[in-house]
């Protein structure tokens, strides 16, 4: 790839992915507030400034390498801390923090929908016009990728989460036990292509949405 090319692929992509990283963990920390633990708060944790949460790694190295390999973009930002002891009944409050990341992920893919189907109705200027509509199109796919990658039913990934507090105490506690090695089990399906292969569904899925918004007038 030319570095013009990547750097154009870097504007497009740099908004809708730092605010799909920034709001997955803040809306984590936000739910587990609302049950009672101010880990987060006191960390300053629940600010919407991305740079309080980037993650080097996960927020710019990956994202930067899956862009240059032309790659289905996902990241990640620092993990906020949640002190499960200080939830409100922890067991059901856990899962609900879990879940609140993936969920605030398909809310914004919603609300880019929206920005899509309101920018190619604009009678803008050519250029920025199409910037728009790849960068709305960029924050569907990112949000719908995290959100999807994130409920991947593996520790220390959210939907392990959730699944380890749905299963019994004995089961859920074995499966917890995973987390150490989760990332490495994530890899070796992604090397595979199963997570390819488990997300296609969901790329042909926006597929379609895209193109009905591109052809439909607004409701």
């Amino acid at each position: 790839m030319d570095l013009d090319a990547f750097l154009i692929k870097i504007s497009i992509y740099a908004i809708p992915l730092l605010f799909a990283v920034t709001l997955h963990e803040v809306a984590h920390g936000w739910t587990a507030r609302y049950f009672g633990d101010r880990t987060a708060a006191m960390l300053g944790r629940l600010s919407l400034n991305p740079l309080r949460h980037i993650d080097p790694v996960g927020t710019l190295l990956v994202p930067g390498l899956l862009l240059a390999m032309s790659l289905p973009v996902f990241g990640w930002a620092k993990p906020v801390p949640v002190a499960i002891s200080a939830l409100r009944n922890p067991r059901r409050a856990s899962i609900l923090v879990a879940a609140a990341g993936p969920a605030a992920n398909f809310v914004m893919a919603l609300i880019w929908c929206g920005v899509l189907a309101a920018v190619v109705r604009l009678e803008g200027g050519v250029t920025l016009n199409n910037w728009m509509v790849l960068m709305a199109q960029a924050g569907i796919v990112a949000n719908v990728v995290l959100g999807l990658f994130n409920l991947l039913p593996i520790p220390p990934l959210d939907g392990g989460r959730v699944l380890a507090g749905l299963l019994p105490r004995r089961i859920g506690a074995g499966l917890e036990k995973v987390e150490p090695v989760g990332l490495f089990i994530v890899i070796a399906l992604s090397a595979t292509h199963f997570i390819g292969w488990l997300f296609n569904p969901a790329y042909r899925a926006i597929g379609h949405v895209i193109n009905a918004l591109w052809v439909s007038p607004i409701a």
